[in-house]
């Protein structure tokens, strides 16, 4: 039966059909005490597909959930499955506020990540968008293209809170944003784009404040002003 499953999550996914996925998977969570005598490699290919269609749901704790589970019980000769794994874990980690290790990148021969990690890392989005650009077929082979470019905003967010860690006030003023933007190379930023960046990384509850737009500063919570990211998702 779960063989079976997989078979059709693979066609479905090939031919970009993740709508008929549903009634699989309800399938397979009414299963009962069924599911535990699946073959372990029958569930851990299925936790792999349920996991790339949670992350293109945006369920980030399924999909993190979903995928290491298969990668930890994935057998560790089997290499090149445990890489495809990572693929998507990573992109989920990073969202979820964990980088992964340059030891790691490299030991699956996924340095295509590394410079995507030290730009997140850094705050600096100018290099985040060349690391992108220099690997982009294989991102976009991959299917995650789209989803990495996302990190822009979590980028922006890291820059944001050094900024805030050097300001040293509850009270910033947006002109130091833009400073830093240009520091990291990012020229094509005005203030009403800039306002706009900060908007909707409060409403995404990444960061605890709210923009005093008539003193152009961004006022930040006292205390946690800028939450865990693994911390937002799971509210």
């Amino acid at each position: 039966m779960l063989n079976m499953t997989n078979q059709l999550f693979q066609i479905y996914f090939q031919i970009n059909k993740l709508n008929l996925l549903k009634p699989l998977i309800r399938a397979i969570d009414n299963s009962g005490t069924l599911y535990n005598e699946f073959l372990m490699a029958d569930k851990v290919a299925y936790n792999y597909f349920l996991g790339r269609k949670a992350m293109f749901d945006a369920d980030l704790n399924l999909a993190e959930k979903s995928l290491l589970y298969a990668f930890r019980n994935c057998p560790a000769e089997s290499m090149s499955n445990k890489r495809k794994i990572l693929i998507y874990l990573i992109p989920v980690k990073m969202f979820l506020g964990h980088m992964p290790t340059f030891a790691l990148l490299h030991e699956y021969r996924l340095d295509e990540f590394q410079e995507v990690v030290a730009a997140v890392k850094e705050g600096n989005l100018a290099q985040l968008d060349a690391a992108l650009a220099n690997n982009e077929a294989f991102f976009i082979k991959s299917g995650i293209f789209l989803m990495l470019e996302k990190l822009r905003m979590i980028t922006f967010r890291t820059l944001f809170k050094k900024v805030s860690t050097i300001v040293g006030t509850a009270q910033i003023p947006l002109d130091a944003f833009q400073t830093a933007l240009r520091v990291v190379g990012v020229t094509d930023v005005d203030t009403d784009e800039l306002e706009c960046i900060i908007a909707n990384l409060i409403a995404s509850k990444k960061i605890k404040g709210y923009l005093s737009h008539g003193h152009g500063k961004l006022v930040i919570a006292k205390t946690n002003a800028f939450p865990t990211l693994s911390g937002i998702s799971a509210t």
